[in-house]
């Protein structure tokens, strides 16, 4: 039991971590420059204005973290629990978080395939130059080749964090 203790202490603290990166880096998107206008002006792309990474991948996660390293830590409403009834609390929160990280990567996915927000040029050969926000590469079918390369990055990675376990 020791050892899922620290585990769970190990994870909770790194899970509170890593909430609060996306959250600031859900922030960080909102305000570009530290610049309030752009989000008063409607210049925010709609993925960042969804704010996954606030609310799924920093506040949800943040929650499940905190409830994760108290069971490890045994302490406060977890200290005259019992072990079955520790654990499974330990288990809602962890579904908690896989349920915040998934929002927040689903999110992350799909504004990968839309591309950037940005102001581009959409006029035609010789016209004047009309310029516009919006998404310029949404409709090309490359930026799958984004996504694919992320899932085979993520797979190769996986691979080797265990094939690299069984070297000696």
């Amino acid at each position: 039991m020791a050892c899922s203790r620290t585990c769970s202490q190990v994870l909770g603290l790194s899970l509170g971590t890593t909430a609060l990166f996306a959250a600031a880096a859900n922030t960080v998107l909102l305000l570009p420059n530290w610049d309030v206008t752009y989000l008063l002006r409607g210049l925010i792309g709609r993925h960042a204005m969804l704010g996954s990474g606030l609310w799924g991948g920093g506040l949800m996660v943040l929650t499940a973290a905190t409830r994760i390293s108290l069971t490890g830590w045994r302490y406060g409403c977890f200290s005259k629990s019992g072990p079955c009834q520790s654990m499974l609390t330990a288990l809602l929160s962890s579904g908690l978080a896989f349920l915040g990280a998934l929002i927040c990567f689903i999110t992350s996915g799909v504004a990968l395939k839309d591309g950037p927000f940005c102001m581009f040029d959409v006029s035609s050969f010789n016209q004047t130059q009309a310029w516009k926000h919006g998404y310029p590469f949404k409709d090309l079918q490359n930026s799958l080749l984004q996504i694919l390369l992320v899932v085979i990055h993520f797979i190769n990675s996986f691979l080797g964090l265990f094939c690299s376990l069984c070297e000696k």
